[in-house]
């Protein structure tokens, strides 16, 4: 088997045209800059984008494989260089048995499958060219769909205030809304780990996922997971999800709990961070507060201690949020060891030391470590690293 790095929650930012799809992200993430970005400079193997629905991206793929840029798959998958991508879509689901919209990501086996799923979806959005529409079907309705094309469904960021299953979609159970049989495996989101997860005990039959969520080309593989498969594609990708013939997922690597923006309970108008047994906010006066992901969780809690074996959660802090390393460190890095994977995984501290300062090299080596002090975020504000 092969160890690869993957992150399979990516954004389109705008299309070659200049159309946008994803409205918040980057204008720089086009499909060539994040292969390029992924292949060359995080050392990603394998890549999800989630907006392959949008006509415009599937013809820039088609474009690319036709003019031999791009290799597609027999057993699925888009290959560029060292990096595979796998056609995703994301959706919001807001059916009458919601509390609130929850997204999913669904994977697509080949980009005839996608060409399907997205002429599917175009009599069910508003604007199928846009990233994460609102999907005017029942959420088993999708579920059905993916699975007829062959795909993979996963609910996204589970258990984020905002937009996701435990979030807002649900009081208490997935089965509100979804099929758990249709389901492949869940993504966590970037304020929760497998521990915090793992206490939920509906949740111990799907594998758990790690990724960026990147709006902009830094922030690909600020979460990631590590898989031992035979090689990049979408059935082998499958085949680790189910931990089946030898693949699997190895390990998640993902930014501590407490740097993600809604950890804690906090003023919906001002931020401020909750106080215990606080039902006004001390700093507005208002009375309504968004509630974080570790007190959700509390909620959720049924089981102190799951029955199944997880792989690793490494809290790992990404380059770019160690204090100290600016883009002319990164540069230098890259210069001496090519990607950000190696740089964090496979370069010796020896061979750290004698490229930068020996302070910042420490500092890297901790944030392999999960050493690093932190600051806990809330209320959509990021925590911080302290040292």
């Amino acid at each position: 088997m092969k160890e690869i790095f993957a992150d399979m929650h990516i954004h389109i930012g705008r299309t070659e045209s200049g159309r946008p799809v994803k409205i918040t992200a980057a204008r720089t993430l086009t499909l060539d800059e994040i292969l390029i970005e992924a292949s060359e400079h995080k050392g990603m193997e394998l890549i999800g984008i989630i907006d392959c629905h949008s006509p415009e991206v599937l013809a820039e793929i088609e474009k690319g494989v036709s003019s031999g840029r791009y290799t597609e798959l027999a057993d699925g998958g888009i290959k560029y260089k060292d990096t595979v991508l796998l056609c995703g879509s994301e959706l919001e689901i807001n059916d009458d048995r919601c509390r609130g919209p929850i997204h999913v990501l669904a994977f697509m086996p080949s980009i005839s499958a996608m060409k399907q799923f997205s002429a599917w979806l175009s009599e069910r959005v508003t604007n199928i060219h846009l990233s994460s529409q609102r999907i005017y079907e029942t959420g088993i309705g999708l579920q059905r769909k993916v699975k007829e094309l062959g795909g993979l469904f996963i609910p996204a960021h589970i258990f984020t205030p905002h937009k996701s299953l435990y979030g807002k979609g649900v009081k208490f159970s997935l089965q509100e809304v979804l099929d758990p049989k249709m389901i492949d495996a869940v993504e966590l989101g970037l304020s929760s780990d497998t521990d915090m997860a793992s206490h939920v005990s509906e949740l111990n039959p799907y594998a758990f996922l790690t990724n960026s969520d990147a709006h902009s080309l830094g922030k690909i593989g600020r979460e990631y997971n590590k898989l031992h498969i035979k090689h990049a594609s979408f059935q082998e990708f499958s085949l680790a999800l189910r931990g089946q013939e030898g693949r699997c997922i190895a390990a998640n690597y993902g930014m501590n709990p407490q740097l993600g923006k809604y950890f804690q309970t906090a003023c919906e108008t001002c931020g401020r961070l909750q106080e215990a047994g606080e039902t006004v906010c001390k700093a507005c006066g208002s009375r309504k507060f968004t509630k974080g992901v570790s007190t959700r969780l509390m909620e959720l809690y049924d089981q102190d201690k799951s029955p199944v074996k997880r792989p690793p959660y490494v809290h790992q802090v990404p380059l770019q949020l160690i204090p100290g390393i600016g883009p002319k460190t990164i540069q230098k890095l890259k210069d001496a060891f090519g990607t950000e994977m190696n740089i964090l995984h496979r370069v010796k501290e020896g061979e750290l030391k004698e490229t930068i300062r020996p302070q910042t090299a420490d500092l890297v080596i901790k944030a392999r470590n999960g050493d690093l002090e932190l600051k806990a975020g809330g209320g959509g504000t990021y925590g911080k690293v302290q040292s």
